[in-house]
Parts: C-alpha cells; sequence; structure tokens
C-alpha cells in the first residue's frame, strides 16, 4: 500500500502544482471581466457569479492543462511502473526495448497513441459543456 502512496504522489504533484497555477491565474483573470462586474451590479450572488459565471469561463485553460497533463502520464507511467515495478504498459515497453522486441514496441505506441487522442476527444467534447459559445459554434 506504501508503494501505491508513493508511486500516486510521484505522478500527481507536479501536475497538480500546475493545474492550480492555471485555474488561479484563470480565474484571476475573469473575475475582473466586465460581464462579471455586470452580474455583481444586478445583485446575483457573489457564490452565484463565481461558481455559475467566472468558475465556468476560467474551466477552458484548467481543461486543456489537464488534458495535456493526461497524456504526458501515459508517457510518465513509463518511467514510474519501471522504477516502482509495477506491471503495466510502461514497463512492457521498457521489457520489450531491452529485448528488441518491436512488434510490442510498436504495438504499445499505437496503444499509447490511441489512448493520448481519445483523452484529447474527450477534452474538444468537453468544450462544449463548459463554453455554450463552442457549443453554439457546431448547432
Amino acid at each position: 500500500m506504501e508503494i501505491l502512496r508513493a508511486s500516486l504522489h510521484s505522478i500527481g504533484f507536479m501536475q497538480m502544482a500546475a493545474i492550480a497555477r492555471t485555474t488561479r491565474s484563470s480565474m484571476l483573470e475573469t473575475v475582473r471581466q466586465d460581464y462579471i462586474r455586470t452580474a455583481r451590479a444586478k445583485g446575483i450572488t457573489e457564490r452565484e457569479v463565481i461558481f455559475h459565471h467566472a468558475f465556468r469561463n476560467a474551466l477552458i485553460p484548467t481543461v486543456t492543462i489537464v488534458g495535456v497533463q493526461l497524456g504526458g502520464l501515459l508517457g510518465g507511467a513509463v518511467l514510474t511502473e519501471t522504477v516502482f515495478a509495477w506491471p503495466g504498459l510502461g514497463r512492457l515497453v521498457v521489457q520489450a526495448v531491452n529485448g528488441r522486441d518491436v512488434p510490442v514496441v510498436l504495438g504499445c505506441i499505437v496503444v499509447l497513441s490511441v489512448g493520448f487522442s481519445f483523452v484529447n476527444l474527450i477534452v474538444d467534447l468537453l468544450y462544449g459543456f463548459i463554453d455554450p459559445r463552442v457549443r453554439s459554434m457546431y448547432q
């Protein structure tokens, strides 16, 4: 259990810091926009202004960063699985490279590429759910 915790920490801490930094800067930029000032002037509660108006618009850069980092996690799993001796695709790639097993290396690269493409598809679909302007472009 301790190994699992250590490996999850090694994978997630750097990404968590980047996500928090991106979310914070995006929120600070969004809160200064005119439509936020207008929503406050209408008398909407601060909580509703932040969560309904500001946070949804601030999520676009955050979702982008999360998508890119998930793709990086697919590649970073090679190092983590090798260091912590976890069975997985990353460790299989290392063993296949060491054994000069080209078909296994190519298969693993194809699987990782499809996974990365799937993550990018999910990110693009999330844009439509988060931002109505993106959704209206495709209707």
